[in-house]
């Protein structure tokens, strides 16, 4: 089984996030850079199945600028193969990143391709769902748990109500939620090892794919400070702030 997983690069989660002074998006400059957390879960799903005998090879794939290679250097220094660069230092929209990523699938023939079920971003959580629907294979999102067995897959997913087990066939899209798995880290003999893993650099013109924005930003905001709370005398003053201040009873 080959299974394809993309990883995006995207600012540090631990980082204060900053907007540009003329509110035209998030200031990128001068800022720590990782991969996107769902998409480490994504990996490590992917080598777990390598370890067990079900997966033989895990290929990494990044759109996004040139320093997008030091993401999926992590991706191989986790465990993956070989990885694939499609650079653009443009935005790229979830649809043009799922055309991308179904001309990739098309071409390498995978069994699986594992997302992280959002970037954090954006938080579009749209790229499994419509990467999916160009391939017309089947979908599990949220997952916390995937046993593929044969042609099949027994899937867990996280739905409102709790979890809900359902059975897939193969080939299929999967998108991670949290508790999938706890990523590892990638130990220095690997990171060593990874510098010598290919990545193949490739452009949105060599797969035929129109990255167009769709979508124009018409302003980013930062968001608004918490406001200090007050002391109330008595659970009647808390019950009438609560009813004619917050209006949420």
């Amino acid at each position: 089984m080959k299974v394809v997983v993309p990883v995006k690069r995207v600012v540090d989660y631990t980082q204060k996030i900053r907007v540009k002074s003329d509110g035209s998006g998030v200031e990128l400059a001068n800022i720590k850079m990782s991969m996107n957390p769902f998409d480490e879960i994504a990996i490590e799903e992917a080598i777990r199945l390598k370890e067990n005998g079900t997966a033989s090879e895990i290929i990494a794939v990044s759109i996004g600028p040139q320093q997008a290679q030091e993401t999926i250097r992590t991706a191989l220094a986790m465990g993956a193969d070989r990885g694939i660069l499609v650079q653009s230092d443009d935005i790229v929209e979830p649809l043009g990143v799922a055309k991308i990523l179904k001309a990739i699938t098309d071409e390498e023939g995978p069994t699986l391709v594992i997302l992280g079920k959002q970037a954090i971003d954006d938080d579009s959580n749209q790229t499994g769902q419509m990467l999916a629907a160009l391939l017309g294979w089947p979908q599990a999102t949220f997952v916390s748990e995937v046993t593929p067995d044969g042609d099949k897959a027994r899937v867990v997913r996280e739905i409102d109500g709790g979890l809900q087990t359902i059975q897939i066939n193969l080939p299929a899209i999967v998108t991670t939620d949290l508790r999938l798995n706890e990523p590892r880290y990638a130990s220095l003999p690997n990171i060593m090892k990874a510098k010598k893993k290919p990545i193949d650099m490739k452009t949105p013109d060599d797969y035929g794919v129109d990255i167009s924005p769709r979508v124009k930003i018409i302003t980013t905001v930062a968001p608004k400070g918490r406001e200090a709370g007050i002391m109330v005398e008595s659970v009647a003053e808390l019950v009438d702030k609560l009813k004619n201040e917050a209006g949420v009873i």
